[in-house]
């Protein structure tokens, strides 16, 4: 009876981790207090605007860490639909270096959806990198994803991928 309990519970916990995947780097300690943006996330999802959605996420979830970043400006009067994200990240990282920010987030969405099939899941990847804009050095860079379950909502699953992704961040 008890081999049968062991059993179950490492199945059970190979089907929950066998949903996710992460990548980690051990970078260098970054202060809290210092001076944080968010650039564009860009978007290589076929969902449009998931790298605005994901963006939105992000600045919570950095809230729960104690980082008020600033967020680059949308520029009036444009539709994000014909806006090249990559345009826009270069542009973003020009901003900061003008604010004089210490430390920019950024990133990709890879995936954005929820997957076709009777139940729907919902699947979500991405990656983030804290970059210095003054010199363009990359300091910390992880990605991940995650297939959620049939009844979770796709911001659900993203929220656990970034609170996984920013809390892999080493603040101090």
């Amino acid at each position: 009876m008890q081999i049968i309990r062991c059993l179950t519970l490492a199945v059970i916990a190979a089907l929950a981790t066998g949903c996710s995947s992460f990548t980690r780097e051990s970078g260098q300690t970054l202060p809290r207090d210092a001076s944080w943006g968010v650039a564009p996330l860009v978007n290589y999802a076929q969902t449009p605007q998931a790298g605005e959605r994901a963006e939105q996420i992000l600045i919570s979830i950095l809230a729960e860490e104690g980082v008020r970043p600033l967020m680059y400006p949308q520029p009036p009067r444009q539709d994000l639909l014909l806006q090249d994200d990559r345009e826009r990240q270069i542009q973003a990282l020009d901003w900061a270096r003008q604010q004089r920010l210490a430390y920019v987030i950024t990133g990709s969405v890879e995936e954005w959806q929820y997957k076709n099939g009777l139940d729907g899941e919902p699947a979500v990847g991405l990656s983030l990198q804290v970059l210095e804009p003054a010199t363009g050095r990359v300091v910390w860079s992880s990605s991940g994803a995650r297939a959620g379950w049939s009844r979770e909502s796709l911001a659900g699953a993203a929220q656990k991928v970034l609170r996984e992704l920013v809390g892999n961040l080493d603040f101090e």
